[in-house]
């Protein structure tokens, strides 16, 4: 795709020049094209190198702050990059394919459960279980992605949410398993490092993977189902394969995560961990940054969980109140998110890339 995008304006060729000539833009069916949008700026197109160095940059600084910070701040941090995980990967199938999808608290919570009991029952190393819990999750996804990708809107929305709240059940349910309402104990770590590092390696590979599938014509292809599907069939897309890929994808991360947080705070239980919190906070934070960007889900994660931290420390019901409000007036007056605003503002090109 050409990095010169502009978008054509036509319009009758009525004029003429003082010697009776017609426009010399006009072409033989009468109508004149003139661009009416500034071309994209030229760094554009060397993005890829910036987000190269500007992530080396981050792995480097971000790797060193355990023995530079304190725990509650580590803490912190690790919660930044787990909300980032959640809402990156939840913007591959909502954001890019326009399925708005209710069942990241699902996938978390299964991915927690794998990976506690893997761990519980000390069937295999932490490292080798967090990645079995995250192919776990997607082999879920790909096993019910196929009937439930047949809906749209507020029907695929309801099926997902009806999917976390019976995982939550069949978790209650199992105790012979999964130990029902009494939850999962895990050892408890006086050095939550290696935590820190296997959730700043799960986001590091989420965003990689999201600027990939945005900037690629498997994006394109997403697009295009989330602008127009039933022009997209008619196109020769295969719309269902796409689908279903960027659905199970996207599931591949809240169950790593889960699987990471479960270690983290040794101790979960099915109320907790299928918490439809888990999908607000993925789709909020996408949201307020810009769903369908590939930086939108980054700078929302960071700004609302930052400002969350910081109000819920001074007042828990107030953080509550503004957590929900901010989210509303954006919805109402922003749609577009933080992106929209720079880019409305001229700070930012309309680019895929971004």
């Amino acid at each position: 795709m050409s990095d010169h995008a502009e978008v054509i304006e036509q319009r009758p060729a009525t004029g003429t020049h003082g010697d009776g000539a017609r426009s010399t833009d006009a072409d033989d069916s009468g109508l004149t094209t003139r661009p009416v949008t500034a071309p994209l700026p030229a760094w554009e197109r060397h993005l890829p190198r910036i987000y190269l160095v500007t992530l080396a940059i981050v792995i480097v600084l971000l790797a060193f702050v355990p023995q530079r910070v304190s725990p509650y701040n580590l803490t912190l941090i690790l919660t930044v990059l787990l909300t980032i995980s959640l809402s990156t990967s939840w913007n591959i199938i909502s954001g890019f394919a326009g399925y708005t999808s209710f069942g990241h608290a699902g996938f978390f919570g299964i991915g927690s459960y794998v990976g506690a009991l893997l761990l519980f029952n000390e069937v295999m190393p932490w490292i080798l279980a967090m990645i079995v819990a995250g192919l776990s999750t997607a082999l879920v996804a790909l096993i019910i992605g196929y009937p439930a990708l047949r809906l749209r809107g507020p029907y695929f929305a309801i099926t997902m949410l009806g999917l976390s709240e019976i995982a939550r059940i069949v978790t209650t349910a199992w105790e012979s398993v999964t130990r029902g309402g009494i939850g999962v104990y895990l050892p408890i770590l006086r050095d939550s490092t290696p935590n820190y590092y296997a959730m700043l390696i799960v986001t590091v590979i989420a965003v990689v993977v999201s600027y990939f599938v945005g900037s690629s014509r498997f994006g394109l292809v997403l697009r295009s189902i989330r602008d127009d599907e039933v022009a997209a069939q008619s196109m020769g897309l295969d719309t269902t394969r796409a689908k279903l890929a960027a659905f199970t994808l996207s599931s591949f991360f809240p169950g790593i995560a889960g699987a990471i947080y479960a270690r983290h705070v040794g101790f979960i239980d099915p109320v907790t961990v299928f918490a439809v919190i888990w999908s607000i906070r993925a789709i909020t934070t996408a949201i307020l940054g810009g769903q369908g960007t590939f930086l939108g889900p980054i700078i929302g994660a960071i700004v609302l969980t930052l400002v969350s931290e910081t109000v819920w420390s001074s007042n828990p019901f107030l953080y509550q109140v503004i957590f929900g409000g901010l989210i509303v007036g954006v919805v109402l007056f922003l749609p577009g998110g933080l992106m929209e605003l720079m880019q409305r503002f001229g700070w930012l090109p309309r680019s895929r890339r971004l």
